[in-house]
């Protein structure tokens, strides 16, 4: 005791001071840059020294192909029943019957028919004229080749992705599994795809088909998964309490709870297959696909625009179709007697059907619209885009050669330079501080696999490519998208450029590049810039948008000015939102990986694109599932981040 009387109480430690993420990154690159100057093999590991992967893919899917083979042969059989059925219907006929194909003028006022019971006249007459465009344009067969696909692809990926849905729902293991799949499935570029298939079902309609259901299948899964976990709970008492059995419950009361969600995983499972049509095209998928990537390889840019611009809208009548259903609301009226009172548009189809067979037996231009009397504008883009390049290519160049002196060469000698033990002990490190010892492993074992595997060097040309192409998107996005929350005209024209940009085949942005650019590591970048700019403009927009009005409100009476609002307040409360639109440029950069390798790179979409003549599919397979690894790890990250400033900012 003291003379006070108080107790003497033993002096306090601080705690040792924390390492901030920049100094544990900087000690990490110290290390790991004297490390690999004192020990060569951690600069750059040894070819010798990497694990043959790729040959035991490679010969294990022969192998597994040769076992299999009775049953993809019956698969293959059994899928080609309804394609042949959705060929015959719609252009190729049935000529044992002798029976013609349905007519377009059917067909067009069909659709036109549909869109007016999902959404009225102004979807009637959009339907109508976008099922027109096909027919005047000369593209109606092919058009009709790549819906047959569709409509056979669709409901079979649908069904599939609900019943895995509903399984997942019932088990947790069973989800934790399925989502571990997805992510990879998903962040796999689209041409990674078809090795297998090739392998397994070899080329053709079907094959190309599988190809496309595989890429378009998790969506419906997430959707279906979403949609039942998220049924309020009194709906499911309110079940219970009615008696409903298990089964009952789920088809009477769940599933029609979670339509909307349901639906939005249909619409896109659609968007999904349209974009596969150009890609399935090189395993022998027919249909503009097909036509589209020979224009291209013909430099005909004027008839890939034309076929470009018909799958686009294709993807648009089925989306908004699909839209128009979600928010279609039932309709309560008085019971009508008879057929056509019961189902007008229905009956309407059926009378239109009956006079335009009839008239195509008299009239052959009923049926398949002669060639003399369709359009096209396919030259004057041709000379349009021909005098572009020779006029404006002498102002380009300078732009880019500064641009690949400036940013891209810097870019691409530092991933080169950079140590193995650096990249993955700083990706170790970011993850650890935002998430801890899960999320540093992740990086490590994923990266670290494709060292192993001898594809370090494509994989760190992909990430220079990748941040180069994120770097320009961010610098041109985030201003689009600030500029279009605070002026209503500018949005109006910002939607309805980005819709034009993400539905139009990715395909078609190469040939302007090139005729621009030529072929370059710009090239590359410029093309994935077309592509993955929309996510950081939506998501910005989307993010100034919902910044509330009572923080603007008292910003503005605490005398701040709009460019300190913008500074101080709208970006850091959207900053969430930016940094998930950033995720998504990202991962669409990475699926433009694989389509830019047609133009010349040395990444991992290049080693795709050489596995598919020789069927390599263990050299195609494990350079998808980098591209996919890249993707997971930027996900994963970026995401942490997120969640951590929303709690930051008490939204979390």
């Amino acid at each position: 005791m003291s003379g006070g009387g108080q107790a003497m109480t033993a002096p306090q430690l601080a705690p040792p001071p924390r390492l901030s993420l920049p100094m544990v990154v900087v000690i990490i690159i110290v290390l790991g840059v004297a490390a690999a100057w004192a020990w060569p093999p951690l600069a750059r590991w040894p070819n010798e020294w990497a694990i043959p992967f790729r040959d035991w893919v490679t010969q294990g899917f022969i192998w597994f192909s040769t076992a299999v083979k009775p049953a993809t042969r019956a698969l293959s059989w059994l899928l080609s029943w309804p394609l042949w059925l959705a060929e015959a219907l719609l252009f190729r006929g049935f000529p044992a019957l002798h029976l013609p194909p349905l007519p377009w003028v059917a067909i067009v006022g069909g659709t036109a028919i549909l869109g007016h019971w999902a959404g009225g006249r102004g979807l009637a007459i959009f339907c109508g004229l976008s099922a027109f465009y096909l027919a005047i344009f000369g593209l109606w067969p092919d058009a009709m080749q790549t819906l047959s696909i569709v409509l056979v692809t669709v409901p079979l990926a649908a069904a599939t992705g609900l019943a895995l849905g509903l399984w997942a729902t019932r088990n947790d293991r069973v989800e934790r599994s399925l989502n571990s799949v997805f992510d990879v499935m998903q962040a796999t570029p689209h041409m990674a795809y078809l090795g297998p298939v090739v392998i397994l079902f070899g080329f053709g309609q079907v094959p190309a088909m599988l190809a496309t259901f595989g890429f378009a299948l998790p969506p419906m899964a997430r959707c279906t998964i979403l949609g039942l976990r998220t049924v309020p709970q009194d709906i499911l008492e309110a079940g219970r309490m009615a008696g409903c059995t298990p089964r009952q419950l789920l088809w009477k009361v769940e599933i029609p709870a979670a339509e909307k969600t349901l639906m939005l995983g249909l619409n896109q499972v659609v968007m999904q297959t349209l974009a596969m049509v150009v890609i399935a095209s090189l395993v022998g998928a027919s249909g503009l696909g097909q036509k589209l990537l020979f224009s291209l390889q013909q430099l005909q840019i004027g008839k890939a625009v034309e076929q470009g611009v018909a799958i686009t809208l294709i993807a648009i009548v089925l989306d908004r179709l699909t839209q128009a259903y979600i928010a279609k609301v039932p309709e309560h009226m008085v019971p009508k007697t008879g057929f056509i009172g019961r189902y007008p548009h229905v009956s309407s189809f059926l009378l239109l059907l009956v006079a335009s067979v009839a008239a195509a037996s008299l009239f052959h231009g009923f049926a398949v619209l002669p060639k003399e009397m369709t359009l096209s504008y396919g030259g004057p883009i041709n000379s349009g885009v021909r005098w572009v390049s020779k006029e404006l290519f002498p102002y380009i160049k300078p732009a880019r050669d500064a641009l690949t002196i400036w940013l891209m060469l810097p870019l691409r000698n530092f991933y080169l330079w950079l140590p193995w033990p650096v990249m993955l002990g700083v990706l170790a490190a970011i993850g650890y501080h935002f998430s801890g010892w899960r999320l540093a492993l992740l990086p490590v074992c994923l990266f670290g696999f494709m060292m192993l595997a001898g594809f370090w060097e494509p994989m760190m040309l992909t990430i220079y490519l990748v941040t180069g192409a994120t770097i320009l998107c961010v610098l041109i996005g985030i201003p689009i998208g600030i500029w279009a929350a605070h002026s209503p005209r500018v949005a109006h024209v910002t939607r309805g450029v980005c819709d034009t940009l993400q539905t139009f085949p990715s395909f078609i942005y190469l040939i302007p590049v090139i005729m621009l650019f030529q072929t370059s590591d710009v090239s590359n970048v410029i093309a994935m810039l077309a592509y993955a700019t929309v996510p950081a403009i939506r998501f910005t927009y989307l993010g100034i948008l919902r910044v509330p009005v009572a923080t603007l409100e008292a910003a503005k009476a605490s005398g701040a000015t709009p460019w300190q609002r913008l500074c101080k307040v709208e970006l850091p409360i959207a900053f969430p939102e930016i940094l998930l639109g950033i995720n998504q440029t990202i991962m669409m950069a990475l699926a433009m990986v694989a389509i830019t390798a047609l133009i010349g790179s040395r990444d991992l979409g290049q080693e795709i694109y050489k596995a598919l003549p020789g069927a390599d599919t263990g050299r195609g397979l494990l350079a998808g599932l980098g591209i996919a690894f890249i993707g997971i790890t930027a996900d994963r990250l970026i995401g942490a981040w997120a969640m951590q400033r929303k709690r930051q900012l008490g939204m979390a």
